[in-house]
């Protein structure tokens, strides 16, 4: 029972409050981490960059679980309603459905106005690509694919680790550990440089982490997607043809259910730090990329959310 207070309080508090600027986040302190380290491991002159991602990896991880093991034990000596409304704000903080639905709508607004420019300044701040010359359909297709990533990224995997770490009563390090490997990824993950070698560890890392719930999710948004009212069919359908589609074996996933969901065509060529990257496409073009699929897209991450709380709750009944 306490578990399902502790679930539906936080979801329902990243659903009304979402990230407010200047409430202490475990994610800025991971980030914090991350960049102390980094610099720590890339002055070991000595050492290989690619071992030194390792050591990066694994001392980030070693580090945020430590301290918010020791931060929750120390609340619990106060009292154990302490530590419950600190494991709850902790969850809800790392819940990102509606901080991803205010930024999506950000790019929604400015390119209902038709204000390109400003699509792409809000674009640059979700994606690691270059959006300085992106047309209006280039920057829909690019927070579409933000979105849907994040559906699994920022919301399904959390709740996915959250309930695993239910069952072993650390459910705050549990979603911790996931957040900071994905924190560490979002960092150093790229294959480009200076991110090679040091950010190899991190990247293959958040791949195995998002392994399960990119398969899962993909099939909850889907099945989210239907009960809303989009191309159910048509989303299982290129889900099962397209998700391999994708230089990451997880983005794929998400990606695909949303293109059939919404008969759209994402993926394609961007350029990274410079640099082109090809990526094969994802879905068929029935429709043109219009900024209504950007709000479309966020309905299915709550719709995807919401089924993914129920069926977890159902769980917790059983076992």
């Amino acid at each position: 029972m306490l578990n399902s207070i502790i679930l539906i309080t936080s979801v329902i508090l990243d659903f009304i409050l979402g990230d407010p600027p200047n409430w202490p986040h475990p994610i800025r302190f991971i980030g914090i981490v991350i960049k102390k380290y980094e610099k720590v491991v890339r002055n070991v002159k000595w050492l290989d960059l690619k071992i030194g991602g390792f050591v990066l990896t694994a001392s980030t991880i070693v580090t945020v679980l430590a301290l918010s093991s020791l931060i929750l034990y120390m609340a619990g000596l106060v009292h154990p309603f302490l530590r419950t409304a600190l494991e709850i704000y902790l969850i809800y903080t790392l819940l990102a459905a509606k901080c991803l639905a205010v930024e999506a709508m950000k790019v929604y607004k400015v390119l209902e106005s038709n204000d390109i420019t400003k699509g792409r300044q809000l674009l640059s701040y979700l994606v690691g690509r270059d959006t300085s010359q992106l047309n209006k359909e280039d920057i829909v297709r690019g927070t579409v694919e933000t979105v849907a990533e994040n559906t699994i990224d920022g919301v399904l995997a959390p709740l996915f680790y959250l309930g695993i770490g239910f069952c072993f009563n650390i459910p705050v390090q549990i979603i911790l550990l996931y957040k900071t490997i994905n924190t560490l990824d979002s960092m150093v993950g790229y294959i480009q440089e200076p991110y090679t070698k040091i950010g190899f560890a991190s990247a293959k890392l958040d791949d195995i982490a998002n392994f399960v719930p990119a398969r899962i999710g993909s099939v909850f948004m889907v099945l989210a997607g239907a009960l809303l009212g989009y191309k159910g069919k048509k989303g299982i359908q290129i889900l099962a043809r397209d998700r391999k589609n994708h230089k990451s074996p997880n983005c794929g996933y998400p990606e695909s259910a949303v293109a059939g969901l919404l008969e759209v065509q994402l993926g394609g060529t961007n350029i990274y730090f410079g640099q082109r990257v090809y990526k094969p496409t994802i879905g068929d073009a029935h429709k043109s990329l219009e900024p209504v699929h950007i709000k479309d897209t966020i309905k299915i991450m709550y719709g995807s959310e919401i089924i993914m709380v129920l069926f977890m709750i159902v769980i917790f009944n059983i076992i």
